[in-house]
Order: structure tokens, then C-alpha cells, then sequence
């Protein structure tokens, strides 16, 4: 009888979370890759359940997760995850608005932009007035032109940037492409050290904003520290859940509740209509930060 009851609850957990279908957002550390992140959901989620998934049948998906927007290794905050036919919506998020806030640091530059890298410089900025800093941010509002970092998920040849050079192949600088930024403002001035809050859209570097910010002033900057706090509707203060609510009822809950963040047309009736549609097992991915 007890077996049969245990049996009964993990069929009931394994047919719960096959179920599901939305987005939701989860609160990413710093350190591992967004893939990292959501493989380790994507375990927990399939353990809880008494599931398994077969790697010689690829194919045959027991659980569909991708997510809608690359954070950096070295950056945390908001990541936000569509599981089952919520996948399809994840487009939205790649191009969607996206907040950040950053810790710069004045006088130091890396081969990264940020502080996982190696040092390439080393500058005076003691010549940087509060005055000029904020003046120097105007000239990237609005529409401008970014060329991204070489460390990046960016591919050559099917094969990530960051990857190849850590692999000791050369690697050419990717054009500059346009970009968004939406509001830029400086939340403390104390040089080194400076904080931002930026407001950008789909494939905008803060690791690049900072480099570029450092060279307008004569000297050199990069990357301390980096938090997504907005993406799309999910903000880091109100959506996200930790890994302790890693959980099928936490997750079924949060897509439940994050409902009411989207509009009905297009997206939730595609959701709910265009259930035959093939549709990739795999990170949406896109460079940000």
C-alpha cells in the first residue's frame, strides 16, 4: 500500500511538471553560465519529478527549458526561463527592455572588460570630476553604436569568442552594431570606484559601456561588479525565485502569478493554440551585459 501511495505522488509530480507551460524568472549567482543554471534547474526539476532523460534520445525531450537572454559568468540578478510551449515566448525577451546595475572601477582595464580578467593597463583618473562623468554618459542615450566585447558569447564558425580565445585562437573585434540604451544615470561617484543604473534593449554590453566611458575620460575602466534587476516584466525584487524554490509547486505558483505581466494577443493565444509547433530544447541566447 505504501509503496503503491509513493508511487501515486511521484506519477502525480512527473505529470504536474510536464505540464507546465509559461515563463517565469529565476535568480541567477555569479559564477556559473546561464546554461550552467538552467541545467541545474532543469536536474532538480527532473529529480523531484523521479524522472529521467535518456541523452541517447535527444530528440525525445521529457522536459522542454530554455532561457531569454545570456547573463556573464561573473554577473547575477534576473534570468528568466520558459518551460514547456512558454519557450516560444522567449523571442520577446531577447529584444525586450532590460535593466542593469553596475559597479565600474576607474584607472584599470582587462582583456575581459571586467574583473575576471587579466590586467592590460593601468591609467590616472584623478583628473575625473563628478561633473565630467555625467557628462561624458549623454553621448550613449538613444541609439547609438556598440562594438561588443571579444569575450562573449558572440560565435565565429559555430564556436563562442570567449571560447575560442581561451583556446589561444586570434579573434577579430565583431563590428559595431546598433544598439539601445534608454536611460543611463550615476547612482555614486567615489574613484575608482562609480555605480550606474542603465536601461538598455537586446544585445547592449555594460562591459563595453564601461571600456568606452573609461577612454572618453583619458583613462581606462572595467567591470566590478554587474546585476540584472530587469527583464522585460520580471524584476529582481518582486519575480525571481531562488534555488530553495527550485521547486514544480513554486514554479507552477510563479507562472500562475506572472500571468497578468503579459498581454493576451499575441503571445499567451499562440501559447495556447500552437501546441504542434516543433521547437528547439536549447537556451535562447543572446549577449547581454
Amino acid at each position: 500500500m505504501a509503496g503503491s501511495v509513493a508511487g501515486s505522488a511521484a506519477a502525480q509530480k512527473a505529470a504536474k511538471l510536464q505540464s507546465l507551460n509559461g515563463l517565469f524568472a529565476i535568480y541567477k549567482k555569479a559564477g556559473p553560465t546561464s546554461a550552467d543554471v538552467l541545467n541545474t534547474l532543469k536536474e532538480k526539476l527532473l529529480q523531484e519529478a523521479g524522472l529521467k532523460q535518456n541523452p541517447k534520445k535527444r530528440k525525445r525531450h521529457i522536459l522542454k527549458v530554455g532561457h531569454g537572454g545570456t547573463l556573464d559568468n561573473s554577473a547575477s540578478g534576473v534570468l528568466v526561463v520558459g518551460i514547456g510551449k512558454g519557450t516560444k515566448m522567449l523571442g520577446n525577451m531577447l529584444s525586450g527592455s532590460k535593466k542593469y546595475t553596475t559597479v565600474g572601477e576607474l584607472g584599470k582595464a582587462t582583456d575581459t572588460l571586467d574583473a575576471t580578467g587579466t590586467g592590460t593597463e593601468e591609467k590616472a583618473y584623478d583628473h575625473i570630476t563628478k561633473d565630467e562623468f555625467e557628462e561624458s554618459l549623454k553621448k550613449y542615450i538613444g541609439n547609438i553604436m556598440q562594438v561588443p566585447p571579444l569575450y562573449s558569447a558572440l560565435k565565429k564558425d559555430g564556436q563562442r569568442l570567449s571560447v575560442l580565445l581561451k583556446k589561444g585562437h586570434a579573434v577579430e573585434a565583431k563590428p559595431a552594431r546598433p544598439v539601445t540604451v534608454y536611460s543611463i544615470s550615476l547612482q555614486e561617484f567615489k574613484p575608482p570606484l562609480f555605480t550606474l543604473d542603465v536601461e538598455c534593449g537586446g544585445g547592449f554590453y555594460i562591459r563595453s559601456l564601461v571600456n568606452d566611458i573609461g577612454k572618453d575620460l583619458s583613462t581606462c575602466a572595467h567591470v566590478k561588479d554587474l546585476i540584472r534587476t530587469k527583464q522585460g516584466p520580471f524584476t529582481l525584487q518582486e519575480h525571481v525565485l531562488h534555488e530553495d524554490k527550485w521547486t514544480i509547486d513554486a514554479i507552477a505558483q510563479s507562472i500562475q502569478d506572472c500571468m497578468c505581466l503579459f498581454p493576451t494577443e499575441p503571445d499567451s493565444k499562440r501559447l495556447k493554440t500552437d501546441l504542434d509547433q516543433p521547437s528547439k530544447d536549447s537556451q535562447a541566447v543572446e549577449v547581454e551585459s
